[in-house]
């Protein structure tokens, strides 16, 4: 599904056309949508798809249409600490997202049927990780993935504060579901509705008690449904064992802290010189040109269109003439790349080259 809203030019032009439908509503999520760009995550020959509010497939790898990502992402109601589980993780774009407002203290698992689709999200997050200057804007809970049924998930795992879940989930399943949930926990998913064949609403869930939920429905949507699972020789469904909730050793933490306090050192550094660090440029919006009024005439038998031209008309073609010679002349000028301040900051320090490789995490930009 999807098509909710303008294809954007880019990704920031996307994001710009969500905020305007009122699909992205707060500033995490905007921030975590402009850092994590659409189009990393297709394969090259069918980028040019990737900021059209639709929905994706290729093989096994899908991406929902944005929109969907969006109301996701703002019913999850996330902040920074909380534990996450993505069921049907594919091809890592959310996990990534939710990683980034969850910080370096929360949780960030993700389950995958397919393991060829698992293999591509570690591909991407790699890739996010050593090529993108926006993991250096964020303090990162980095997804861990793993294969299996998400129906088949082991009795004693642990719960999450938050949860969501990429396909259809059928009737008799919600339960399972809930369980899976924290006190006080959001869950959200798709409900297949039992009337419309094909349907189902995303719906938000609260675990109020330990026996006691709320429910909100979000908005239609259409999603495969889940894949039951598969009996092994003796009759019985394989379980799946959810990454470990590890704590973080000393030498990570301390990367954490380093980071954070030189990044706060650079802001306050910057704030006393009265700089503002620039965000990227964005791509200006074409206005669109108007059309003419056509009036109708009578030539003979034949009913001839004949163009009305305004003063309005003729001013508004001249500037769209200028705006579009403006365009052509700025987009001639070599962009400077933006800066990278915390990595120019850690290159800076009297420190072996080893460490300094530790501290920006082996990044290659």
């Amino acid at each position: 599904m999807g098509g909710a809203v303008s294809a954007g030019e880019d990704n920031d032009d996307l994001i710009d056309n969500l905020k305007e439908a009122q699909y992205i509503r707060t500033e995490s999520v905007e921030q975590a949508f402009r850092a994590i760009d659409r189009g990393d995550y297709y394969l090259e020959g069918y980028r040019d798809n990737a900021y059209k509010d639709l929905a994706w497939k290729h093989g096994n790898i899908h991406l929902s249409a944005p929109c969907i990502y969006s109301e996701v992402m703002e019913a999850l109601k996330l902040q920074p600490g909380l534990s996450f589980l993505n069921l049907g993780s594919g091809t890592g774009y959310l996990s990534t997202m939710v990683g980034l407002i969850l910080g370096p203290f929360g949780i960030n698992h993700g389950i995958e049927l397919h393991s060829d689709v698992v293999e591509y999200a570690k591909e991407k997050l790699e890739s996010f990780i050593k090529y993108s200057d926006s993991f250096d804007k964020f303090e990162f809970c980095e997804p861990a993935f793993v294969v299996g049924n998400c129906l088949e998930i082991a009795s004693d795992s642990h719960q999450y504060d938050r949860i969501y879940c990429g396909a259809g989930v059928q009737k008799d399943h919600e339960n399972y579901m809930k369980i899976l949930l924290k006190v006080g926990g959001i869950l959200v998913m798709p409900i297949e509705d039992q009337t419309s064949k094909g349907f189902s609403m995303l719906t938000q869930i609260l675990r109020t008690g330990q026996n006691t939920w709320e429910s909100k429905n979000i908005l239609a949507v259409s999603f495969a449904p889940l894949v039951q699972p598969n009996r092994n020789d003796n009759g019985k469904h394989d379980t799946v064992g959810l990454p470990p909730c590890a704590v973080r050793n000393l030498q990570d933490l301390a990367r954490i802290y380093i980071r954070r306090t030189l990044r706060n050192f650079i802001n306050e550094e910057m704030k006393a010189k009265g700089i503002t660090q620039k965000a990227p440029p964005k791509r200006k919006r074409r206005r669109c040109r108007r059309r003419r009024i056509n009036t109708y005439v009578f030539v003979g038998n034949q009913l001839i269109p004949q163009p009305l031209d305004s003063e309005e008309d003729e001013r508004m073609e001249e500037d769209n003439k200028e705006e579009e010679d403006k365009d052509h002349s700025e987009a001639l000028k070599p962009e400077e790349p933006p800066r990278n301040l915390l990595r120019e900051k850690i290159m800076s320090l009297p420190l072996p080259e080893s460490l300094k490789a530790y501290l920006t995490y082996y990044r290659e930009k």
